[in-house]
């Protein structure tokens, strides 16, 4: 078993099994992904990733978790101490609810997989999403040691940073992440699937950021 594409070094199969599950999916969404097509890639037989992955559900589901990961780190706002806490939280929120739209919109590959994957995208184990059930059908990527996916672990944190500066009053905090999850994810299918597909990108980014803009508004109004 030698070197390949991906990396693949003895030891480290599922690892390079998951790195060609990205590479297959960021072009051709879920349906890209087979474990014939993924295992070509490292350089092993089929049978070989069974070993690691019972299914290619469960691979897919791997390759979710990771996209998770690089989703909620595109949400993360840049470090700074500079303004107020308010400002700060408020920026915090800001980033997050661009940072997911941006994704999607630079990944509709990837964010297709997170959200739309088939049972793969869904948590076998039911994350917590906080007080509210999770919706049927909602996408899972990984969770933390709270149960809680990091793409929405981080839309929470923000929450959590609006009211602890009190910009948000805790009686609009509960149930908070609904509405702000519901708009982002409602552009960006709107961006990607809707009546806004092939619009130009400065025109996009312009519609985004008054969407963010206008649900933080409404949250602290």
């Amino acid at each position: 078993m030698t070197a390949t594409k991906t990396g693949y070094h003895h030891g480290d199969l599922g690892a390079a099994l998951i790195d060609a599950g990205l590479q297959l999916t960021r072009l051709g969404g879920p349906e890209a992904l087979t474990v014939r097509e993924a295992t070509r890639r490292v350089g092993v037989s089929p049978n070989a990733a069974y070993r690691h992955f019972a299914d290619r559900e469960a691979l897919l589901r791997a390759v979710a978790i990771a996209i998770g990961d690089r989703m909620a780190a595109r949400m993360l706002p840049p470090v700074s101490r500079r303004g107020s806490p308010q400002n700060r939280a408020r920026n915090q929120l800001r980033a997050v609810g661009l940072g997911y739209i941006g994704f999607a919109l630079d990944e509709p590959g990837w964010f297709t997989v997170a959200f739309f994957g088939g049972s793969a995208s869904l948590d076998g184990g039911e994350a917590k999403l906080g007080p509210a059930h999770k919706p049927s059908g909602s996408g899972v990527t990984s969770i933390d040691d709270d149960g809680v996916p990091p793409p929405f672990r981080a839309l929470v944190d923000a929450l959590d940073a609006m009211a602890d500066a009190g910009v948000l009053h805790a009686n609009r905090r509960a149930g908070a992440e609904w509405p702000c999850w519901s708009a982002v994810h409602g552009f960006a299918e709107l961006a990607l699937r809707g009546p806004l597909r092939g619009a130009p990108r400065p025109d996009l980014d312009a519609l985004a950021g008054r969407t963010v803009d206008d649900i933080i508004a409404g949250l602290v109004g």
